[in-house]
């Protein structure tokens, strides 16, 4: 503890000090008499004046903590609601900036945005937009030297502008939509070159931060920079390669299927495994996930499809009367749809165990043995009507969705050559785009000789709706 010593001769008061220091003004005679005794009782001459240092040291470090405490007092002063308020502000500011740079900015655009957001983070949006769909224009053709063998996988960024492809020989290639040009390319596993083998599946983040991709010839999640694709990190758990990669909309929680029959869990700013989910009884060929905490897979062979409700930490099991499930996709967050081997396209209900609708043959037949033809793609329109499939028949078909899920109605078809290996649409829904192979993606039991390795892009034309 820190205290004072008198001086010895007289109780006079004690000496001041300025800043921390004895005041000089005695003579050099008290000093030393004061510095001799001192030393004989074993205390430094200069206790009085480190003593009173310290005090005024913390008195000084008191001030600076009050001053820091009455900053973040102001910071603190913000409640959660008028944080929130904030934000709600600052986010109807972005939405009208956005608004008024479209030509069809009409009044009203603002709350019907805000009513679409809603119905969409609740599950509940739809829009009715196939009946528009009246056609397509010439397709383009993207071909890359790279791409030697099938194209197996592709997706594309949240805002529309790039496009991901993996193929067989394990290239992975980032294209511009809106020029129609190659930007970068990962290339494959060679002779004398060290890569990926056989591209499954790749996944873009919502922000366009992380590229992941799932390769045969590993059992590694490989990340990438979904800018300049350079590799970050590879993320092992997995006993068997990665068939099946998805992120959780707006997060970089990442979903993960395999042919170890599991689904994991990953957190990519951690670049960390969070769990596994376990149900299915053969490998896991297709997973897709929106924005709730939820991913859906498809079996493959045990012909089902199960929704994975991750904080429940429950499953919902949907099986198939047919041949085996190998694709799944959401068309919003209570209705999605399947395809399979068996060459019907089945569209579900999270609350029913049985296909709404199911449409056989919907590729017709191969003529060479009467058996369905294989429906290799699908995909849909997020939220609305819309939805593509593809085989290797020669043709794309695009399908409207009747009222509740319950009818699938043909539009129209687009003529391809090849296996139709991956389909997405673009976020606006002016282009289908289409990974195409000579080969199927999961195998190769036959060629398509006269097929082109490529990716291409069909122009949609819609008719401006009324309403």
């Amino acid at each position: 503890m820190s205290f004072f010593i008198r001086n010895s001769r007289g109780g006079g008061p004690q000496k001041r000090k300025y800043n921390g220091h004895v005041d000089k003004s005695k003579s050099k005679g008290s000093t030393a008499k004061s510095k001799t005794k001192s030393k004989r009782k074993g205390i430094p001459h200069d206790e009085e004046s480190i003593a009173s240092s310290d005090e005024e040291f913390a008195e000084e470090k008191q001030r600076e903590k009050n001053d820091d405490l009455e900053e973040e007092s102001e910071d603190e002063e913000e409640t959660a609601q008028e944080k929130r308020l904030r934000l709600a502000k600052k986010y109807l500011q972005e939405i009208e900036e956005e608004e008024k740079d479209r030509a069809e900015f009409e009044q009203g655009a603002v709350t019907k945005r805000l009513h679409e957001k809603y119905l969409e983070d609740k599950g509940r949006l739809r829009k009715t937009v196939a009946s528009n769909y009246t056609g397509h224009k010439d397709v383009i053709v993207l071909r890359c030297k790279d791409h030697k063998d099938s194209v197996t996988c592709l997706c594309i960024s949240s805002n529309g502008k790039f496009i991901y492809s993996g193929s067989k020989d394990g290239t992975l290639v980032k294209w511009s939509l809106t020029d129609r040009s190659k930007l970068k390319v990962v290339k494959g596993k060679g002779k004398k070159q060290d890569g990926m083998k056989n591209v499954t599946c790749v996944a873009i983040s919502t922000d366009g931060k992380f590229l992941v991709v799932g390769h045969s010839g590993s059992k590694d999640i490989k990340v990438f920079s979904g800018d300049d694709l350079s590799h970050i990190k590879n993320l092992q758990h997995h006993r068997a390669p990665v068939t099946g990669l998805v992120f959780r909309k707006e997060t970089h929680t990442l979903y993960s299927a395999s042919e170890d029959r599991s689904v994991k869990v990953w957190n990519l700013d951690e670049m960390a495994y969070v769990e596994s989910l376990f149900g299915h009884h053969s490998s896991i060929t297709s997973i897709d996930a929106l924005a709730r905490e939820r991913a859906i897979t498809s079996g493959g062979f045990d012909k089902s499809l199960r929704i994975w409700k991750i904080v429940e930490e429950s499953q919902l099991i949907f099986n198939g009367d047919g041949g085996s499930i190998d694709a799944v996709k959401l068309i919003n967050e209570e209705n999605f749809l399947s395809c399979g081997a068996d060459g019907q396209l089945c569209i579900w209900g999270c609350l029913k165990k049985k296909p709404l609708c199911s449409v056989q043959d919907a590729h017709g037949k191969d003529e060479t043995n009467g058996e369905p033809m294989w429906i290799s793609s699908i995909t849909a329109l997020l939220n609305t009507d819309l939805i593509a499939s593809g085989s290797n028949d020669g043709a794309i078909r695009l399908w409207k969705c009747g009222d509740s899920f319950r009818t699938l109605t043909p539009l129209f078809e687009i003529k391809v050559t090849g296996f139709v290996n991956s389909l997405a649409f673009t976020p606006d829904g002016n282009h289908l785009v289409a990974g195409i192979g000579q080969e199927h993606r999961l195998g190769r039991w036959w060629r398509i000789p006269e097929a082109r390795n490529s990716i291409i892009i069909i122009p949609l034309i819609q008719q401006k709706s009324d309403n």
